[in-house]
């Protein structure tokens, strides 16, 4: 199982702030759990519907949508941050 959290307008789309998930066994990267949770419903499909627009991160430590799920336990999903 994995710990998905959601922030911003990431959270709003998908309507929830976190969730635990099991994708399947061919999901192996960021970038293949983003296009798996597009799939799971309207609202998901807003969210990741462009992942360029994306940040993650596993198990609290930033990293790029192509690096391998591996034994994470947390994936976080935001839009990239800003400064100010």
């Amino acid at each position: 199982m994995l710990t998905i959290l959601y922030f911003a307008w990431v959270r709003e789309a998908v309507g929830k702030a976190q969730e635990e998930i099991a994708p399947p066994p061919s999901v192996t990267t960021v970038a293949e759990l983003v296009g798996w949770l597009a799939t799971q419903g309207e609202g998901y499909a807003e969210a990741f519907a462009d992942p360029g627009r994306l940040r993650a991160a596993l198990d609290q430590e930033f990293v790029s949508l192509d690096v391998p799920l591996g034994s994470a336990r947390e994936v976080a999903l935001f839009p990239p941050v800003t400064g100010g």
